[in-house]
């Protein structure tokens, strides 16, 4: 589709789109056009969430259902989680464009502007959202009494006499977590997959006690189920303080097994890349787990943090260190998102900014392949610290503290084109006509993709610090004449391997004072590269994708009965 006529489709379907955000208490404003604010509303384009489900029972697509009803009171709670009262929020706005970015942006700050407010009256958005006190220090955090103010799965307040006091998810948002597990419980029943029914009542379980660890290996433990949800505080991106706060999110997936096959023998390569990582053995100890699973899905409901700004197209989980050293990761391609983005957004970005006779090297089979190894990369490398500033801390992602989400998503990003490099030198990723330059070209390409999420975005960020890396490296070239980019083949290969290398020893080491510097210095988009980005708008290449989702849309396809 033709992405301006699309980008234009999106305001009258995203009240359907954004349906069980709002409820009936808050209804939509009837007030003058905001030509500003509908400007922003075109950075999106609309994809309708289907998927067939002819092959599924009754019994299952009653599953599917009963989480999609499960997954709405996850948005609820990050409602509450990024900013606080929504219904508050919204009586402040006078006009039907502000309001549904609100709603898209769950918050009145532009997640693809670098968190800048767009409601008046509405300050900066605080680094750590509405999980801590507002007027929060980190000092003051790490000096507090109740330790649990670290934990995951608590939200800070002050209490009486102003000392910070954790209050427990299950209990902060006991009403929606109840609501989640009823149906969770509901949906176990009629589940046809011993594996899944398993894992929902241990998840309901999970949500009511804040333990989560135990559901977490159930789910990895499932190898048949057609049907999956990821559901509860999953990510840690929201909370940009000290990056611990796990968001409450929600997928309901349906697998795609012809896909799935496919992807299912690159698991046991997993052993073999870890010890093949391009730094010293001390940072390639651990071992993955044996249990490590790819699959294909088509994602078709999604609710909460996951609803929020940019779409993912892929899922890395659990992000528990101890499961993923005894079990691995699974790893889900979101194949319906991936396609939509790759149509509507990368192809037609690539004509606009890599040189045309590189063109043609952006095909949707390599950003399939880098998406997939990316999510394989989150689960190599090192989860406790080798060496570095070790008192009292043991991993990585409580060494870096605030800026783990960035490093993290940027040796994801890197390390997942070493291990496509290595496994085309092996001859495993050989099926059709494809090319390791088609993997290098089309990771450039998806480099801008990623940039234009804007500063508060991890994975922007990463893309930034990966590419300034790479024009240094002289593996990027800019034609001044047409703002079109050239990628030096053979340059990349030494590139990657380098900037691989960097960031796993910085994570090793657990070198937050270097990852920062790194990031201010780096993380950001210079005046040259901002105006090559705004070009993009001008063409009318949406920035990302927003969800027409929903039973009224997943059972009303002709395949869905």
């Amino acid at each position: 589709m033709d992405p301006i006529r699309h980008a234009r489709l999106l305001r009258p379907l995203l009240a359907l789109a954004l349906s069980g955000c709002m409820g009936s208490d808050a209804p939509e404003p009837a007030a003058p056009a905001n030509p500003a604010m509908e400007a922003k509303l075109d950075q999106y384009a609309t994809v309708r969430l289907t998927s067939d489900l002819s092959h599924l029972s009754e019994g299952d697509r009653e599953v599917v259902r009963l989480l999609i009803e499960a997954a709405e009171p996850m948005h609820e709670v990050f409602w509450m989680e990024a900013y606080g009262s929504r219904d508050s929020l919204m009586a402040k706005v006078d006009d039907e464009a502000t309001w549904r970015y609100a709603l898209l942006n769950v918050g009145p700050w532009d997640r693809l502007d670098g968190n800048a407010p767009f409601v008046a009256g509405v300050g900066p958005k605080p680094a750590g959202a509405n999980f801590y006190p507002a007027d929060v220090t980190t000092e003051e955090l790490d000096a507090a009494s109740d330790r649990a103010v670290k934990s995951q799965y608590t939200i800070v307040r002050r209490g009486a006499d102003g000392r910070l006091v954790a209050v427990p998810y299950h209990q902060a948002f006991a009403l929606q977590h109840e609501a989640a597990a009823a149906k969770l419980r509901e949906a176990a029943t009629h589940a046809s997959d011993p594996g899944l029914r398993r894992y929902l009542e241990l998840r309901a379980e999970a949500l009511l006690t804040d333990q989560y660890r135990a559901s977490d290996v159930a789910w990895m433990d499932m190898k048949t189920n057609p049907i999956d949800v990821v559901i509860g505080p999953i990510e840690n991106y929201e909370d940009q303080l000290l990056g611990l706060k796990a968001a409450h999110e929600a997928f309901v997936l349906i697998k795609d097994p012809e896909w799935s096959a496919r992807l299912q023998r690159f698991a046991a390569f997993l052993p073999e890349l870890q010890r093949g990582l391009p730094v010293p053995a001390a940072f390639k100890r651990e071992t993955p787990g044996a249990d490590a699973d790819l699959n294909a899905y088509d994602v078709v409901y999604v609710a909460g943090d996951a609803n929020a700004g940019s779409k993912t197209i892929a899922i890395n989980l659990p992000n528990d260190e101890q499961v993923q050293l005894a079990k691995g990761t699974r790893r889900l391609q979101l194949k319906n998102a991936m396609r939509a983005k790759f149509e509507t957004i990368l192809a037609p970005l690539a004509e606009a900014l890599i040189v045309p006779e590189q063109r043609a090297g952006v095909t949707f089979e390599a950003f399939f392949e880098n998406v997939m190894f990316h999510e394989v990369a989150h689960g190599l490398g090192i989860k406790n610290l080798v060496s570095g500033p070790t008192s009292g801390i043991v991993t990585v992602r409580e060494a870096l503290r605030e800026h783990y989400s960035a490093v993290e998503e940027g040796k994801a990003d890197i390390l997942g084109l070493y291990l496509v490099e290595r496994l085309r030198e092996q001859g495993e990723l050989a099926e059709g006509d494809g090319q390791l330059s088609d993997n290098y070209i089309t990771f450039v390409a998806s480099i801008f993709r990623s940039i234009r999420f804007g500063a508060s975005s991890a994975h922007a960020r990463a893309n930034m610090v990966a590419f300034d890396h790479l024009l240094e490296q002289g593996a990027v070239t800019r034609d001044a004449a047409s703002g079109a980019y050239r990628v030096d083949l053979s340059k990349m290969g030494e590139a990657v391997r380098a900037l691989s290398e960097m960031i796993l020893t910085q994570q090793g080491t657990g070198d937050y004072d270097g990852v920062g510097r790194q990031l201010a210095e780096k993380g950001v988009v210079g005046a040259e590269l901002q105006a090559d980005l705004d070009r993009l708008a001008q063409l009318g290449i949406p920035v990302d994708i927003v969800y027409e989702q929903g039973p009224s849309v997943l059972f009303t396809n002709p395949n869905a009965r």
